[in-house]
């Protein structure tokens, strides 16, 4: 097995390979990657050498040749490994590219996933602190991002190639630096969901939580929490910090960039290269972000002001209301009592907890009811399908209307997978033609089967579909709102969250497990469902 295929126990930072030898710490990350490499009888890397290395398709690193270096054009490679400079620390490559005169607007971001509890509440605890610097031309979207601890013990870079249209993804294993791939590895089916492909899942920048209130971020909306003695309130860039509601702005253009980009070139000459590659961000969940209340959990009183609970958790709004433009009547989302969450952290015993320093608190994390919702690059390139013409919105209003009351992880929507043709396509034909046989394979289905959903969705007339799915949306959410004003409906909606959040915990892209809160609800409860008419089951 090949050194970038292991797993280690727990993720780090952008879950990279990074082969931490303890997990919750940094320290090691290059000296257990190049320990296990020297194991596999593959040696340690040589200083000043670019390698590559693509998890799933090259068992160890090899040296990159000058043929390969030559055809990367990206700000890493041409200021750095072009000249022979190979920088080691953060401020190493910040200060080259600055020397450079290259992109020189800088942004620096902080984020960690302890930093909203108090320093000296828990000494012990591993804080995690990572920085997210962005580095661009003036008055341009970035084009080069760097991920990186203050102490440099990991180092990674997505940096944009303007020949290729591709992010190439750099990390540094000291002595040297490795390429992991580029935007198209992670369509390919060898990397796919390996390395660093497990985060960067459709190619793209990541920013888990994209929306207000940042979870987790230093923003307008929280503030990460130092010691008065922290010795990274001297450090330079811990001075540069800006909210994230800025970094926000600046992945959505990045993944916008990127989309453009692949759809250009597999979709661009009037067939679609990969049907399937495509829309598996329509029928199913590639990836996912996590959204949250806006409000403190520790804030919550049981005589407070209503939770309004995120609509990411009712259903695809950003795809189905802001993207396709469905004209529901309801502007915000379904509220409950403050006291039926309140009485539900002690009922369900959330806590957080951090194992590697034996940390335990009771209680939701900082911004209350973190759940997972649709990703926006997903809802992404579907919004750029519609907008090019590629995809009907009919048609895909009526893929995601199949099990709406589940935006993520429906295996419902996601069986109609089978219809999509994996061969290429033609742009003029290929909806109809997967609708056609959905609707074929539905007379013999039963009509709540996800082809009887479909069927029944696309036998609409062209005149009526906005109008009956609206209604649809509007009767649900009307009666979602009724039932968590009940004690047993919110109840049952904490434990569709959970259940959602355990699936999410299932994946490569949960890092850290102070982003989750921890319940008691038994472990093999099955994976539970929302219903039309807003009532929970367990999935069949």
């Amino acid at each position: 097995m090949s050194v970038w295929d292991r797993t280690p126990d727990r993720r780090r930072a952008t879950a990279w390979a990074a082969g931490v030898g303890t997990p919750g710490s940094y320290v090691g990350a290059d000296e257990a990657i190049t320990a296990d490499m020297a194991a596999d009888g593959g040696g340690r890397l040589q200083e000043g050498q670019l390698y590559r290395g693509v998890s799933g398709v090259d068992q160890d690193p090899r040296p990159m040749s000058a043929e390969e270096l030559a055809g990367l054009e990206d700000p890493m490679a041409v200021v750095f490994f072009r000249q022979g400079k190979w920088p080691m620390t953060l401020e190493e490559l910040l200060d080259g590219l600055t020397e450079a005169n290259t992109l020189p607007a800088q942004a620096v971001y902080m984020i960690s996933e302890a930093g909203q509890i108090a320093p000296d509440e828990a000494p012990e605890l591993p804080r995690d602190i990572r920085f997210a610097i962005t580095r661009a031309s003036p008055g341009k979207d970035p084009d080069l991002l760097v991920s990186s601890d203050p102490a440099s013990a990991f180092l990674q870079v997505a940096a944009w190639d303007p020949t290729a249209h591709v992010f190439n993804y750099y990390m540094r294993i000291s002595p040297a630096w490795v390429w992991t791939g580029n935007s198209w590895s992670a369509l390919e089916p060898g990397s796919r969901g390996k390395g660093c492909f497990d985060s960067h899942v459709n190619g793209s920048v990541v920013m888990k939580e994209l929306k207000q209130p940042w979870i987790n971020w230093q923003s307008m909306a929280a503030t990460i929490q130092l010691a008065p003695d922290d010795p990274l309130r001297d450090n330079p860039l811990y001075r540069q910090v800006i909210g994230a509601e800025r970094l926000e702005l600046t992945v959505r253009g990045l993944v916008t960039r990127w989309t453009t980009a692949r759809l250009e070139a597999v979709a661009g000459d009037g067939t679609v290269q990969h049907p399937d590659h495509l829309l598996r961000q329509l029928f199913t969940s590639t990836t996912v972000n996590l959204t949250s209340t806006p409000t403190q959990s520790a804030t919550v009183t049981r005589d407070g002001k209503n939770l309004v609970l995120p609509m990411g958790f009712w259903l695809n709004a950003d795809a189905l209301i802001n993207d396709l433009g469905l004209p529901v009547s309801v502007e915000t989302a379904p509220s409950a009592p403050a006291l039926f969450y309140a009485d539900s952290l002690a009922a369900f015993g959330f806590r957080l907890e951090e194992r590697t320093s034996n940390f335990s608190r009771q209680g939701d994390t900082f911004f209350a009811f973190v759940v997972p919702e649709a990703a926006y690059e997903d809802n992404e390139v579907v919004r750029q399908l519609v907008e090019k013409s590629l995809v009907p919105a009919k048609f895909a209003a009526c893929v995601l209307m199949v099990d709406f009351t589940n935006p993520v992880f429906s295996p419902i929507r996601a069986q109609l997978m089978k219809y999509v043709p994996t061969a290429p396509a033609s742009t003029a034909t290929w909806c109809d033609e997967i609708a056609t046989t959905v609707v074929a394979a539905a007379t013999t289905l039963p009509t709540d089967s996800p082809e009887g959903q479909f069927a029944e969705n696309w036998s609409l007339p062209e005149t009526e579909w906005r109008a009956v799915f609206v209604r649809r949306i509007d009767d649900y959410l009307e009666k979602a709102t009724a039932r968590i004003r009940t004690a047993s409906g919110f109840d049952d909606c904490t434990r569709l969250a959970e259940s959602r959040r355990r699936e999410f915990k299932a994946m490569r892209l949960n890092e850290f497990e102070l982003s989750l809160p921890t319940t008691d609800i038994p472990a093999d409860t099955p994976r539970l469902r929302m219903n039309e008419d807003a009532t929970v089951t367990a999935v069949t």
